[in-house]
């Protein structure tokens, strides 16, 4: 009598991490929480620790923006290691309550509930030295406007980040004045790090 089959395994399904750590600066190891939220990908730790390499880890001075905040990781990484004014935008009720609460907790950032694209394009023209994008990736056509908002946003001489799923090529960038200054692909995302270049003298 031959053995039953044993059943196939079940394929396991994604799952998030439930909690981010801070990588570097003064909050470094401090943990925040992500919850369960369609759409919310934290950036993983080996990419943003990669991107602050790029950057340097002293933003004393800087101005940044986190459009699409989330757990507020980038933002938080950026305030961690000094930067003046962090501002964060969230459009999801649950995920700002959140950042609201690590506001509370930390104090170094401010909290703005909305749209990241609307938001980035109200702010003063070339008025901050770094914009953060992690938009949803299912949302495909989000980068673009986002991008174009950040490009204006952004100082001459200022950075733009952006992870999507694909890669961006220069004469898209070009034409938005912008150029890679580097780029990294780690599983599924495409990490870019932007320059918005200064006028030459």
């Amino acid at each position: 009598m031959s053995k039953p089959s044993k059943p196939a395994a079940r394929p396991r399904a994604a799952t998030l991490p439930r909690q981010v750590r801070v990588i570097g600066g003064q909050w470094r190891r401090h943990l925040l929480p992500v919850p369960d939220r369609p759409g919310l990908r934290p950036t993983p730790d080996r990419v943003r620790e990669t991107l602050f390499n790029w950057l340097g880890q002293d933003l004393g001075g800087w101005r940044v923006v986190d459009a699409f905040a989330g757990t507020g990781a980038l933002g938080l990484e950026a305030a961690s290691r000094g930067a003046t004014d962090v501002l964060l935008i969230e459009l999801d009720a649950g995920l700002l309550a959140n950042l609201r609460a690590l506001k509370q907790r930390l104090g170094a950032v401010r909290v703005q509930g909305g749209d990241g694209v609307a938001a980035l394009a109200a702010l003063a023209p070339a008025s901050v030295d770094l914009v953060l994008l992690d938009p949803p990736f299912e949302q495909a056509a989000l980068p673009a406007p986002a991008l174009a908002a950040a490009a204006r946003a952004v100082r001459p001489g200022g950075f733009i980040y952006l992870e999507t799923p694909q890669r961006w090529d220069d004469a898209a960038l070009d034409a938005l004045g912008l150029a890679a200054h580097r780029h990294l692909k780690a599983g599924a995302v495409h990490a870019h790090l932007l320059a918005r270049p200064a006028p030459s003298a």
